[in-house]
C-alpha cells in the first residue's frame, strides 16, 4: 500500500537566472541567461514525491486564476491532491527570482502574493487526519507552526525544513515547532544558523525534539544525525546544471523511502540518486526521475 505524504508551503514559479558575478550595491550587472519554470519549495516536493511513488497532498496559496492553469493540470496528471489549496481571488501565485553565479552561489527574492493568506489560514484539519507524515516546508511561520503542532499532538510524522525562510522564525516559534519535529531538514548554513542561535550542539538540538537531523553539503553529500550517531553520505555526482530544487528533492526522496520502512542510510542514499537528476537539467521539476531510475542510479554508486 502507498504511504500518505502531506507537504505545506508555497507553490510558486521560479525565474531561473545566472549570471558571472553578483552586483555591488547601485550597480548593475548583465544576465547571462533567464527562464520561467514551476516550482515553490513545497510544489517541489510534492511533485517528486508523487512521482516516485507515494500518495500525496498539497496545501498551498495560489491566485483565483490558478485552477485554469499549465501547473494545475501537472498537479492533476500526478494525482496530486489539491483539495486544502488556498484560493486567493485578488492576488497571483507567489513568484521566485533565484540568481545564480559563476561560482554556484544564490541569492534568491521571493513575492508572496497569495501566500500571504497563510496567516489568516485555519490548520487543514481533516487533510493531516488522513495522512501519516506531514512535510512543512518553505512558507508562512505561524501556519507551519500551527499545523506541526496539531500533527505531532495526532501521532503524526513531522518533516521540517525551514530553508531560505528560516529569519523569518522568531525563537520561540522555532524552538515549539521543532519541539514537535520529527525530522529536521536543512543546508549546512541552516542547521548551524539554528545550533547557534540555541547555543546548543546537534546532540543539544535534538533533545529539543527531533530524532532525526539532515544536513546537506550540495556536492559534498550530507550527514545524517539520528541516536545511533552520524552517517555520512556520499553525494552522487552528475554535471551541474543547475543546483535549484536539489535540496528539495534529496527530502522528497529521504522521505519516500523513509515512511516505507527503510533505514535512515538507505533514505539518505536514495535521496542523494533522486537529486542528482534534478541538478542535471534548469527548473526544479524538469527532470524528475521515476523510482527505478533513481533506484538503478543509487545501487550503480553505491554499491
Amino acid at each position: 500500500m502507498k504511504r500518505e505524504l502531506l507537504v505545506v508551503g508555497h507553490a510558486a514559479l521560479d525565474y531561473i537566472i545566472t549570471l558571472d558575478e553578483f552586483p555591488k550595491p547601485n550597480n548593475s550587472a548583465p544576465l547571462d541567461d533567464v527562464k520561467n519554470f514551476n516550482g515553490g519549495a513545497a510544489a517541489n516536493v510534492a511533485m517528486v514525491a508523487s512521482t516516485l511513488g507515494i500518495n500525496t497532498s498539497l496545501v498551498s496559496a495560489v491566485g483565483g486564476d490558478f485552477s485554469d492553469s499549465q501547473y494545475m493540470k501537472k498537479f492533476k496528471e500526478l494525482n496530486i491532491d489539491t483539495n486544502s489549496f488556498i484560493s486567493v481571488p485578488d492576488k497571483s501565485i507567489p513568484k521566485a527570482f533565484v540568481l545564480t553565479d559563476k561560482n554556484g552561489d544564490q541569492i534568491s527574492y521571493f513575492y508572496w502574493g497569495a501566500s500571504e493568506e497563510f496567516k489568516n489560514s485555519k490548520v487543514p484539519v481533516k487533510t493531516i487526519e488522513n495522512i501519516e507524515v506531514i512535510h512543512l516546508a518553505t512558507g508562512d511561520p505561524t501556519f507551519n507552526w500551527k499545523c506541526g503542532v496539531y500533527a505531532n499532538e495526532h501521532d503524526k510524522i513531522v518533516s521540517f525544513d525551514p530553508g531560505q525562510d528560516l529569519g523569518m522564525y522568531s525563537l520561540d516559534t522555532l524552538n515549539d515547532l521543532i519541539k514537535n519535529t520529527s525530522i529536521l531538514f536543512g543546508n549546512h548554513h541552516e542547521i548551524e544558523r539554528i545550533l547557534k542561535s540555541f547555543n546548543t550542539d546537534i546532540n543539544g538540538l535534538m533533545d529539543i525534539g527531533p530524532k532525526i537531523i539532515v544536513k546537506t553539503f550540495g556536492r559534498d553529500g550530507s550527514d545524517v544525525y539520528s541516536k545511533d550517531g552520524k552517517i555520512h553520505i556520499d553525494a552522487v555526482l552528475r554535471e551541474a546544471t543547475d543546483p535549484t530544487g536539489a535540496g528539495d528533492s534529496y527530502r522528497a526522496g529521504f522521505l519516500s523511502r523513509y515512511i516505507n520502512g527503510e533505514s535512515i542510510e538507505a533514505s539518505a542514499k536514495f535521496a542523494s540518486a533522486v537529486s542528482s537528476f534534478i541538478v542535471e537539467a534548469q527548473g526544479c521539476q524538469t527532470n524528475i526521475p521515476s523510482f527505478d531510475k533513481a533506484y538503478e542510479r543509487m545501487i550503480e554508486f553505491y554499491f
